[in-house]
Order: structure tokens, then C-alpha cells, then sequence
């Protein structure tokens, strides 16, 4: 129960840190918006069910029958006036940004949390065993060579099959007779990423005009964010972050060692399965729409660590939401200067300044 109420409490003040970074993101720009102004936008946008009813027709079925079909009607409660042209720029233009930032930010700051609890060691980032990079590959190739991606992906699709490939492809390597070593793992993923990054320099080299575009996502951006970017991930997100979360008193057990885990109870190799392939996916899905950003997942864990304590039942939501906040508070400061620049550029310039803070004052320590 305590452990319940201090989720709960930390999570209700994250996300209430979360709404007022996004109402400040919202209104910064060329076209300054006040937050009073964006919040009467979003609350213009909130639909409530109104009314339940029958559809007078129903669905057909043979025999002429017909089987009636419940409907819900929706009104929007609220009717501000808002200016036309301040409720575009924040509803078509500001706010799919600002909502892909905080998915991105939520998935990679949570990855981060689960790989560095399951390998044991504080360096442990969301790219460990190759994800980054593959997806890198990926994207690289739908730019430089899009002929060669089969099936249609497109760049989202094909940095998104690129990192799971990766990911599985360091599993495969690393496990033996059905046991999947951390060491190994972790050694194998060092060695897919260099092999990954000889692959992305000699794309680079055949770029061409396209070296600009690779670039520009290789240093992670979501300055091309749309609302059907955040609706694929918003779908995809939600669900895998509740299997990590079910498995959030698994991945204690395990920082105790993989025999003492066993010991009580613990499916090891299958919960680090399930650890594994859920943490890449949700990172595969977030690099796989703003290209590389680092140190979110790294940073943001040590941060709420140091906030909230080693548990990861609090731990995991937390960060998450944390990691949500500090995406889009970096995004804005990326596009709010005279030349707008990749987000990933701020979050390292941000994130390896603060951590070798955090090594100077030996706040980061092993797991």
C-alpha cells in the first residue's frame, strides 16, 4: 500500500509537471501564444459522450433480419473563443510535436529504466543491444536507396523493422542451450552496434544529395512530427509499457542475482525475455519516428533514482513521466532560437554535462 500511494503521489505530480510543460511548449514560437490561450484550445478539442442510442437500421444479416447497433453521440462541452489562426498553429502544428516528444521521451526514458535494472549497470542506455542503430540502418537505407526497402515501409517502417531486426539478431547471438547471458548479451550488442556503424558510414559515403536528410535524422528530430505519427504510437506505447510495468517486482528480483531469483520463484530466462523483446520494441517504436536521441534514457533514470529510490514499481512510471517532461521541455528549447536544431543535439548537450555531474559527486554507482 505505501508503495501504491508514493507511485501514486509522484505520478499525479509528474503529470501535472508534464501539463504545465506542455501548455508553456505550446504557446513558444515565432507566434507567441499565451498559456490561458492554449489551454481553452485543448479544451475546445474535449469531446464527452452525450447521448446512447439504437441506429434505426441496424446491421443486416440474411433472411432480412437486422440487428440493432448501439450509437454514441458526443458534444464538446466547452466553446472558448480562440483566434482561427492561434487555434491552428497550436492544434495542426505545435501540438502533434509536443505529443510525439512526450511519447518518445515516455518510451525511451522507461527502456532506459528496464536496461539498466536488467543488465545491473548505470551505463545501460535503450541502444544497448543495438536498436539505435539498426533503426539508424533502416532509415538510412529508405533514404539513400528507397528501392531496396521491400514491402513499401517507408521510413518509419523500415527504421522500425531495422531496430528489431538488431535487437533480436544480439538475442540470437548471445543465447546458448537456451540460456541468454547478461555479459554475453551485453558484449554482443557492443559488437552489433560497431558492425551497425561501419554499415551507416559507408551508406553515408554513397549518400549523395541526400547526406543533408540522413543527417538531419541521425541526430533526432521531431520537427516533422503529424497527428497519425502520434495515433501509430500512441496505439503501440500504452500496452507494451504495462507489460513492463506487470514485470516491474520480476526486475527487482533479478538485481539480486539470476540464482537468488530462481530461488523464489522467478522464471529467469523467460522474464528476461519478455524484459528484453518489450524494451526494444517501445525504444524500436520511438527511435523509429525521431531518429536517435540520447541520454534521455540514460539520464532521466538516474535522475528519479536519486528522487524515488531503487524500486522499480516506482521507478518505471516515474521515469516515464519524467522522461515525457524533459523531452518536450528540450524540444523547445531546439526550436525556439533563431535557427531551430535537432532535439537530439540539446538532449546531449544537456545529458553528458549533468551525468558527469552526477559521476563527480559518485552518484552513479552499479545497480
Amino acid at each position: 500500500m505505501r508503495t501504491a500511494a508514493r507511485t501514486a503521489t509522484w505520478s499525479v505530480g509528474l503529470t501535472g509537471a508534464l501539463a504545465l510543460v506542455v501548455l508553456v511548449s505550446a504557446g513558444v514560437g515565432p507566434v507567441s501564444i499565451a498559456p490561458d490561450t492554449v489551454a481553452k484550445v485543448l479544451l475546445n478539442g474535449v469531446a464527452v459522450p452525450a447521448s446512447v442510442g439504437v441506429a434505426p437500421r441496424g446491421v443486416p444479416l440474411a433472411g432480412g433480419l437486422r440487428v440493432p447497433v448501439p450509437t454514441v453521440g458526443f458534444v464538446h462541452p466547452f466553446s472558448f473563443a480562440v483566434e482561427d489562426t492561434h487555434a491552428t498553429i497550436v492544434a495542426r502544428i505545435r501540438l502533434p510535436r509536443i505529443a510525439l516528444g512526450a511519447i518518445v521521451g515516455f518510451s525511451l526514458a522507461a527502456a532506459g529504466v528496464v536496461m539498466q535494472g536488467f543488465f545491473r549497470n548505470p551505463m545501460a542506455d535503450p541502444s544497448i543491444i543495438g536498436v539505435s542503430s539498426g533503426a539508424a540502418v533502416g532509415a538510412v537505407a529508405a533514404i539513400v536507396a528507397p528501392v531496396a526497402i521491400p514491402f513499401g515501409l517507408g521510413l518509419h517502417g523500415a527504421a522500425f523493422v531495422g531496430a528489431l531486426v538488431a535487437a533480436f539478431g544480439v538475442y540470437l547471438i548471445a543465447t546458448e542451450n537456451g540460456r541468454t547471458p547478461v555479459a554475453t548479451l551485453l558484449l554482443a550488442g557492443v559488437a552489433v552496434q560497431t558492425f551497425l556503424g561501419a554499415v551507416i558510414s559507408f551508406m553515408l559515403l554513397r549518400s549523395g544529395e541526400s547526406i543533408r536528410t540522413v543527417v538531419h535524422w541521425l541526430m533526432g528530430h521531431l520537427s516533422a512530427a503529424s497527428w497519425d505519427e502520434v495515433t501509430t504510437a500512441g496505439i503501440l506505447v500504452p500496452p507494451l509499457f504495462f507489460v513492463l510495468l506487470f514485470y516491474a517486482r520480476d526486475l527487482n528480483v533479478l538485481l539480486l542475482g539470476e540464482e537468488d531469483a530462481h530461488s523464489l520463484g522467478i522464471e529467469v530466462e523467460r522474464t528476461k525475455r519478455i524484459l528484453l523483446a518489450t524494451a526494444s520494441v517501445i525504444t524500436a517504436a520511438a527511435v523509429a519516428v525521431s531518429g536517435v536521441i540520447g541520454f534521455v534514457g540514460l539520464v532521466v533514470p538516474h535522475i528519479m533514482r536519486l528522487l524515488v529510490g531503487p524500486d522499480h514499481r516506482v521507478l518505471l512510471p516515474t521515469s516515464a513521466l519524467a522522461g515525457a517532461s524533459f523531452l518536450v521541455a528540450t524540444d523547445t528549447i531546439a526550436r525556439s532560437g533563431a535557427a531551430e536544431v535537432p532535439v537530439g543535439i540539446v538532449t546531449a548537450a544537456l545529458g553528458a554535462p549533468f551525468f558527469l555531474y552526477l559521476l563527480r559527486r559518485r552518484e552513479v554507482h552499479a545497480l
